[in-house]
């Protein structure tokens, strides 16, 4: 209760968020999803993260 003493709280509170049927995966293909997630994140980590490290490697090719 707060310095007004009502007693009533917000209504998101009480319920949590439902996901769409839409966007649900079966559990029989979850662990196809969670390879496809990590294949992505190692994807993105092979790339360079700046053109630093692009010219970091041209100039060691060049020597």
């Amino acid at each position: 209760m707060g310095r007004d003493d009502s007693a009533g709280k917000g209504t998101n509170k009480q319920s949590l968020p439902q996901t769409p049927k839409n966007q649900k995966i079966a559990p029989n293909k979850m662990k196809e999803e969670i390879a496809k997630e990590f294949d992505a994140l190692h994807q993105l980590a092979k790339k360079p993260k700046n053109n630093a490290a692009k010219r970091n490697r041209k100039q060691s090719k060049e020597e």
